[in-house]
């Protein structure tokens, strides 16, 4: 069992940042964010997998947000840059030990966070 514990949300002004992280137990092979809007199905917005590290994102974070790993910290963060009141969301960290791919898909992670809300004001 992999625990994930997500910290860092907040409320932010249009074009403001912010900095999520989650807390790992053990190490896994692919970690991403995903975050849920009301109403919205739930969508990844950040992935990073492998030994080296390789990131995906969609088009709608692509350039704004960066997700990185620190694998002796046993943290995974996603700065989030130039936010908008769309990416106001709860978002949540997850993890699957075998492989992921760059679709980021759901149903691909076992373990995940109870999430931190994400509010960004107009």
């Amino acid at each position: 069992q992999v625990r994930l514990i997500e910290s860092g949300g907040g409320s932010v002004q249009t074009g403001g940042s912010l900095n999520l992280s989650c807390a790992f137990s053990e190490y896994s092979y692919c970690m991403g964010w995903f975050r849920q809007a009301p109403g919205k199905e739930r969508e990844g917005v950040a992935l990073i997998r492998g030994d080296r590290g390789y990131t995906d994102y969609p088009d709608s974070t692509k350039g704004r947000f960066t997700i990185s790993r620190d694998d002796v910290e046993n943290t995974l963060n996603l700065q989030m840059n130039s936010l908008k009141p769309e990416d106001t969301a709860m978002y949540y960290c997850a993890a699957t030990r075998v492989f992921c791919g760059a679709a980021m898909n759901e149903g691909e992670f076992t373990y995940w966070g109870q999430g931190t809300q994400v509010t960004v004001s107009a």
